[in-house]
């Protein structure tokens, strides 16, 4: 393999172990402040506990998705110098905001939290929470506007062969950032949603404080239920964009070799790169129209048309993206994205009806469930991401220029073999901590010492952990 082919391999091998985390962290923050939030106003203990229970959760979440990132900002220096010397003046600002706004306000206030309890009025400690969350969120926000600028660049002018800045606000207002990042956002709230719901199904099934870990369930369940809604609705909305401005990925995305008006839907089909064309297929008359501009009628272009017109454009080369990988993550993902809003208004039902602590066959798809929404935003990934190619910087820089010169691809092998065991092993600790501290339960605070009972309390709620 070249340089170019291992340097994009493992780019991607540390993304994918880096994004099972981030998702996580944005919807576990926000559901744990929300479920604080029920603690302050109700003063019920049951939800104190599930804070103290789920918070606890979080920080090991949080804390992984902080090392498993670092080493990607290596590789922009390792294996991408000349991406990095072409998109540095961009992304400085948007990458050192986050560091320095974002993920620090994250740390402090979660700092704060962590050993607040019982130190910090009950309002302070709540707010601690919440700007933790709110800084989570901020901090993806960050991230996906350096990553919109490279899906659509704007705000720039090249000098001397590199982007430089010219207007800031054009790229705080990239369109792409606009669909982009509500829908990733939202993504990650359904992932903590049907986090907790797993694991509350988890303790409901195996009887362990069911009517405690029942008020956690629909909690999650109206969480996820709206999130995973607004997911549909924001990702329908990034496909509206896609089409404007990447036509090639949207065509990717249908495996439509050969531009049609009215246009339709690909249910499924086997595709054929190497011949470009699709067999076997079942398709959905008029509604890639409907998905691409809301009209019955209109025109999608296709990949055949699409490659003319960049050969046109950029000259000779070959513009049209991996078909197979881009269809089939894009059907796993609005797949599976149906599937959740089935589960969560399921769940919604089951409630309704006063059976969600009882029904076991819905405690077993719920545990299942937790695992999807890392299926789900891995495929997303592959789509915007993939879907670019070959350009690594859409219409301006080819993926094969970003690539260090001067690498060789022994070298890749050696780091990309050791950050995969690494972050192997980071997973593995993952599984094992998650699973260690969820799997007891709510531990039950009692004084079995003698001790004066406030001293106890403030031992147990200290939760430095």
């Amino acid at each position: 393999m070249e340089a170019l082919d291992l340097a994009r391999w493992q780019f991607g091998i540390t993304t994918i172990y880096h994004f099972v985390f981030v998702p996580l962290t944005l919807g576990l923050s926000v559901l744990v402040a929300i479920i604080q939030t029920f603690w302050y106003r109700t003063g019920d203990e049951r939800y104190k506990q599930l804070t103290k229970y789920f918070g606890k959760l979080f920080v090991i979440v949080f804390t992984l998705g902080i090392v498993t990132g670092i080493v990607q900002e290596f590789q922009f220096g390792m294996n991408w110098s000349e991406y990095s010397r072409f998109v540095g003046d961009i992304f400085g600002i948007p990458l050192a905001i986050e560091a320095l706004m974002a993920f620090f306000m994250e740390s402090t206030f979660l700092g704060l939290w962590l050993f607040g309890w019982n130190r910090l009025s009950k309002g302070v400690h709540l707010l601690s929470i919440w700007l933790v969350a709110i800084a989570s969120n901020l901090s993806a926000i960050w991230i996906l506007m350096a990553n919109s600028w490279m899906q659509v660049p704007v705000g720039y002018e090249i000098v001397g062969g590199r982007a430089e800045l010219s207007d800031f606000v054009a790229i705080l207002l990239n369109e792409r950032l606009l669909v982009q990042m509500p829908h990733t956002i939202i993504a990650g709230f359904v992932t903590g949603g049907l986090f907790v719901l797993g694991i509350s199904a988890w303790m409901m099934y195996r009887g362990n404080q069911v009517q405690t870990f029942k008020k956690s369930a629909q909690i999650a369940l109206v969480f996820t239920a709206v999130a995973s809604l607004l997911t549909a609705t924001t990702g329908h909305s990034q496909a509206q964009d896609t089409v404007q401005s990447q036509p090639m990925k949207m065509a990717a995305m249908e495996g439509l070799w050969e531009t049609e008006q009215p246009a339709s839907f690909s249910l499924f089909a086997l595709i054929d790169q190497e011949n470009k064309t699709s067999m076997r297929e079942v398709r959905l008359p008029y509604m890639l129209s409907v998905l691409a501009h809301n009209n019955a009628t209109s025109e999608v272009k296709g990949l055949n048309e699409l490659q003319a017109e960049m050969e046109e454009k950029y000259g000779e080369g070959n513009y049209i993206p991996p078909v197979k990988t881009v269809y089939w993550s894009f059907r796993v993902m609005v797949g599976l994205g149906t599937l959740f809003i089935l589960i969560a208004f399921t769940g919604l039902i089951l409630w309704w009806k006063g059976k969600l602590e009882t029904t076991t066959w819905f405690h077993k798809a719920l545990m299942g469930a937790l695992f999807l929404p890392y299926v789900a935003n891995s495929a997303g990934w592959l789509v915007t991401e993939m879907g670019r190619q070959p350009w690594v910087v859409y219409g301006l820089l080819l993926t094969s220029d970003g690539v260090s010169p001067s690498v060789a691809g022994s070298s890749i092998w050696i780091s990309m073999a050791a950050f995969t065991l690494v972050y192997g092993f980071l997973a593995a600790v993952a599984v094992f901590l998650v699973v260690k501290y969820a799997k007891p339960g709510i531990p039950k605070e009692s004084d079995k010492s003698g001790q004066d009972s406030d001293e106890v309390s403030d031992k147990a709620d200290a939760f430095a952990y």
